[in-house]
């Protein structure tokens, strides 16, 4: 479960020397006003303005919906830049890490728009936890089947079938088969790994079969 949404009071999200004039040069790259771009963004110009001089300190919901405005990442809003990034992720340099019984590798490079990765889905695991966030995914069924609800809809995938959805709706993914799923995983990256939304467990779901 996400913690609480910062307010606009809240602690900066990076050094503001850095991060005002970072957003105005993104605003102005993406070729909106400052008056557009608050509005796409649900902000007052006169907010947007505190921002971007650093007379304001930015939340997390803001860099959120700013980097969905700019067409960017969070990072990038921060000033954050990755070092010498490698085109090519070579299997032994995928190191798992294990989390709510999921098993993760990295499958791309980091600090880019998007985020690969290769998943293992153990059968039982995290079945009930509906998700929401911003963004974009897809995957891929490596083998395993697996079962995935997107709104009040269920999906049964076989191996070689793939999903592409808006993250927006509520989805959650459970693994069908005794020895699990594994999966090819792609989602963007406008938010922080810290900022979905877990509704908890999921109510029944008219018509699926157990």
């Amino acid at each position: 479960m996400s913690s609480p949404a910062a307010g606009p009071g809240s602690e900066p999200a990076g050094d503001l020397s850095t991060v005002a004039p970072q957003l105005r040069s993104l605003r102005r790259r993406a070729s909106l006003t400052l008056e557009s771009a608050a509005r796409a963004a649900g902000l007052s110009p006169a907010h947007l303005s505190r921002l971007e001089t650093g007379q304001r300190q930015p939340s997390l919901p803001v860099l959120l919906a700013l980097a969905r405005v700019y067409g960017t990442t969070v990072s990038e809003l921060l000033g954050e830049t990755v070092a010498d990034r490698d085109a090519v992720v070579r299997a032994a340099d995928m190191e798992p890490t294990v989390a709510g019984g999921w098993s993760y590798r990295q499958a791309g490079a980091p600090g880019r728009g998007m985020q690969a990765l290769r998943v293992q889905v153990p059968h039982g695991s995290q079945g009930d936890i509906v998700r929401v966030h911003p963004g974009e995914e897809w995957l891929y069924v490596l083998q395993g089947r697996l079962r995935l609800h997107l709104g009040d809809t269920v999906h049964r995938l076989a191996p070689g079938d793939s999903a592409h959805f808006d993250s927006l709706t509520p989805h959650r993914i459970a693994a069908e088969d005794p020895d699990g799923v594994d999966l090819l995983f792609v989602h963007t990256l406008l938010q922080s790994p810290t900022a979905a939304l877990c509704l908890g467990p999921a109510t029944h779901v008219t018509g699926e079969t157990p």
